[in-house]
C-alpha cells in the first residue's frame, strides 16, 4: 500500500487545470481534494482537513482573498496562491492576508510540486520535538519569549497568535540582537533558498510583527536601517 504523503486542496474555476494539477500531486504521492469555486473551497477545507491548499485569486462565489481570510480565521494550514497577474500588489496583499506562498500563471507543473514540498517540509521543520529529543530553540528579552520550538511567541506572559514565518523572522532578528539585516539576507536565511519572492515580501511581515510588538517594552525594538534593511535592536 503506497503511502500518503499529505491532502492537498487544489481550488481553481478551471476544471482542465484542476485535473492537470491532480495528476501530477498524485504521482508525488499526495492526495487531492478539487474544489471549482470559493464556496466550495469553503466547505471542503472545513470537511477534508487538507495539510495544505492551492489557491487561484480569481475564483466565482467568493474570490481567492476572501477564502483566505476564512481560512485564516481558525487554522494556520500552509496557503499558496495562485495568480494570473503577478503584481506586486497582489503578492504583497496575499502576504498580508496570511499566503505562504505564491506562483504566477503559467507555472511549470514541476514548480507546483516544488513549492507543496517545500511548504510542507517548513511546516513539518517547525512541528514540536519531544521533550529531552532537542535543544529547545527560545530567546527572551523584557516582556517578549520568542520559542521556535513549540513556534510560540508570548508577550507580557501571553500567547500572541503568530503566522509562522513572522515567529521565525522575529526570532532570527531577536537571536542576533543589534545585527543589521538586509532584506536578501533575511529572505536566504528565513524563507530559504526555495523561495522565490521579493524583498517587499519582508516589509510586509516586518509590518505585521511591528503591529503586534509596538511599544511593548523600551529595552528593545524592531527597527528599520534606512537604506540597509532591519535588526533587533537592544537599547542600553
Amino acid at each position: 500500500m503506497k503511502m500518503v504523503m499529505g491532502k492537498i486542496l487544489v481550488v481553481d474555476d478551471d476544471i482542465n487545470i484542476c485535473e492537470l494539477l491532480r495528476l501530477y500531486i498524485e504521482k508525488e504521492g499526495f492526495e487531492v481534494v478539487i474544489a471549482n469555486d470559493g464556496g466550495q473551497a469553503i466547505t471542503k477545507f472545513r470537511t477534508e482537513h487538507p495539510d495544505l491548499v492551492l489557491l487561484d485569486i480569481m475564483l466565482p462565489v467568493f474570490d481567492g482573498w476572501q477564502v483566505c481570510r476564512e481560512i485564516r480565521k481558525t487554522s494556520q494550514c500552509p496557503i499558496i496562491m495562485l495568480t494570473a497577474k503577478g503584481e506586486v500588489f497582489d503578492k504583497v496583499l496575499g502576504l498580508e492576508l496570511g499566503a505562504d506562498d505564491y506562483v504566477v500563471k503559467p507555472f511549470e507543473t514541476k514548480e507546483i510540486v516544488a513549492r507543496i514540498k517545500a511548504v510542507l517540509r517548513r511546516v513539518n521543520d517547525k512541528m514540536p520535538v519531544a521533550e529531552g529529543t532537542s535543544h529547545k530553540k527560545e530567546v527572551a528579552y523584557d516582556k517578549i519569549t520568542i520559542n521556535l520550538t513549540n513556534y510560540e511567541l508570548r508577550v507580557n506572559g501571553e500567547q500572541i497568535d503568530t503566522p509562522p514565518k513572522e515567529l521565525e523572522l522575529i526570532y532570527h532578528l531577536a537571536s542576533n540582537p543589534n545585527r543589521v539585516f538586509t532584506r536578501d539576507q533575511l529572505l536566504d536565511e528565513v524563507w530559504g533558498f526555495d523561495y522565490y519572492g521579493d524583498s517587499r515580501t519582508v516589509d510586509v511581515h516586518v509590518k505585521r510583527l511591528r503591529e503586534k510588538l509596538e511599544g511593548v517594552s523600551d529595552k528593545w525594538a524592531l527597527k528599520t536601517v534606512w537604506g540597509v534593511g532591519y535588526k533587533f535592536e537592544l537599547k542600553e
